[in-house]
C-alpha cells in the first residue's frame, strides 16, 4: 500500500517483507522522496524502516487515533 504526502513529494509504502520472515522486524515502511534538494526533509532519497508486527500495529493505531480525534474535533463534536 502506498500513501503520498507533502504534495506527493514523499511516497510511503508499507509491506510485509516475506524474505525477512526469520526476523521479528519484517514489516517495511519505505519512504521515497522525489523533490528538489533544497526542499527535501529526508537525508536520503529512499529510507527503509523495519518494524515488528507489534510496532506496526501501534503505529497504525496511533494514526487511526489521531485521525479520529482530528475528524471529531474539527467537526465540532
Amino acid at each position: 500500500m502506498a500513501v503520498f504526502i507533502l504534495d506527493n513529494s514523499i511516497k510511503i509504502e508499507v509491506y510485509f517483507d516475506r524474505l525477512d520472515c526469520e526476523f521479528d522486524d519484517n514489516i517495511c515502511m519505505c519512504l521515497v522522496e522525489d523533490c528538489p534538494q533544497e526542499e527535501k526533509v529526508l537525508k536520503a532519497d529512499e529510507t527503509n524502516i523495519y518494524l515488528t508486527a507489534e510496532q506496526a500495529l501501534n503505529l497504525g493505531n496511533a494514526l487511526i487515533d489521531a485521525a479520529t480525534e482530528s475528524l471529531h474535533y474539527c467537526a465540532g463534536e
